[in-house]
């Protein structure tokens, strides 16, 4: 008598084989235990607090995004809140140094964070970083320096002296020098021309997406000069210089705060 496909004893099943049905269950229940620990909320939730300018917040959500992907091969990242201010008062009250204003500005923006959900928080912008301290002692949800995270990017690498570029608050604030100073790495500012050219080119161009070569070829010739003056590295202290200076155009060790503090925001999320 022939026996049909679909007979019984014809029928290879997985049960059929005690130790690979046990293997098989054992991968069903470990996959079963991800997705819900993942589902329940398996990681912290990273609040961006951004739009200062809207190209950085952006390279801190990819950032986030491909790296975990990177690392784990899956799409589990952490869920992210993002809340955007509108940034053309923030820069007015910057040309007239209403800090108070900035500051409330800010702190508000941190509230909706936290009524989002958000774990914790990052502000995806260096200038801002004036305020760290007192918006850390405010904020109803802890905080991550950009500062403090370039500082540890800088010491991993094994450099303790950098030239640093940014706004001019940035440059010629004690926050940002004094704060890698504290983690024993010395400072190289540019000189008060070569800061202007910097800070026009950060807020006339780069803040609206303008990406000039002649503006790259200034920057260029500035990091030259810091790196004749003694510069191991170069931080990028304003989180749009990136998009117009990257390794691609000079062979002197960079250091991008803003993918510097995005990742440092992905581990936080990861940490238990």
């Amino acid at each position: 008598m022939k026996k049909r496909v679909g007979d019984q004893s014809h029928t290879r099943r997985v049960d059929s084989f005690p130790c690979l049905a046990a293997r098989v269950h054992a991968i069903d229940i470990s996959n079963w235990f991800f997705t819900s620990l993942v589902s329940v909320g398996l990681y912290k939730r990273i609040g961006i607090l951004g739009g200062m300018t809207a190209e950085s917040t952006i390279s801190y959500y990819q950032h986030i995004f491909k790296r975990y992907k990177e690392l784990h091969g899956n799409l589990a990242y952490p869920e992210i809140v993002i809340y955007d201010v509108s940034f053309q008062r923030f820069e007015d009250w910057m040309m007239v140094e209403d800090w108070d204003s900035i500051e409330e500005g800010l702190m508000d923006g941190l509230r909706r964070l936290h009524a989002a959900g958000a774990d914790f928080g990052v502000i995806a912008t260096n200038t801002m970083h004036i305020l760290f301290e007192k918006l850390k002692a405010r904020s109803p949800i802890p905080l991550l320096s950009i500062v403090d995270a370039t500082a540890e990017a800088v010491k991993e690498a094994g450099l303790d002296k950098v030239g640093l570029l940014g706004t001019r608050f940035t440059m010629e604030k004690p926050f940002y020098v004094d704060g890698l100073r504290a983690h024993g790495i010395e400072v190289i500012v540019p000189e008060e021309k070569e800061r202007t050219f910097i800070d026009r080119v950060a807020f006339q161009e780069l803040s609206l997406g303008k990406l000039l070569p002649d503006s790259r070829k200034g920057y260029l010739e500035i990091i030259d000069r810091l790196v004749e003056e003694g510069a191991q590295g170069i931080v990028l202290g304003c989180t749009e210089i990136p998009l117009l200076v990257t390794s691609e155009h000079t062979d002197v060790r960079l250091f991008d705060t803003a993918v510097i503090h995005a990742e440092k925001a992905l581990q936080y999320a990861l940490a238990d």
